[in-house]
C-alpha cells in the first residue's frame, strides 16, 4: 500500500475518531437522550453534534492551511473552541 502515508499524526488522528464514535455509542446506550433544539433551530443529539464538529473542523482547518499555513496547533486549539460552542449551542 504504497499509496497512502501512514504517518503517526494519521494513525492518531483515525485512533481519536473511532475512540470518539466508541464513545459516544456507549453514551448514547447508558444515557438515551431527547432530542434539543439549539442556535439552529434544528433537533440534534450529541452524535448530530459530534458530526457538526467534525466537519466544521475539517473545514477550519483547510482555511487554515490555507491562509496561514504552517503552525497547525493553532488551527486545534480554535477547532477545541468551535467543538466547545457547537456542544453548547447547537
Amino acid at each position: 500500500m504504497d499509496w497512502m502515508a501512514w504517518t503517526l499524526p494519521t494513525a492518531i488522528f483515525f485512533a481519536v475518531i473511532a475512540c470518539l464514535l466508541i464513545t459516544f455509542t456507549v453514551l448514547a446506550l447508558k444515557f438515551p437522550e431527547t432530542p434539543r433544539v439549539g442556535i439552529l433551530r434544528i433537533e440534534t443529539t450529541r452524535g448530530d453534534r459530534l458530526f457538526i464538529t467534525l466537519l466544521g473542523s475539517a473545514f477550519l482547518n483547510l482555511a487554515w492551511l490555507g491562509f496561514v499555513g504552517a503552525n497547525q496547533p493553532y488551527a486545534l486549539i480554535l477547532c477545541l473552541i468551535y467543538a466547545a460552542a457547537v456542544f453548547r449551542w447547537v
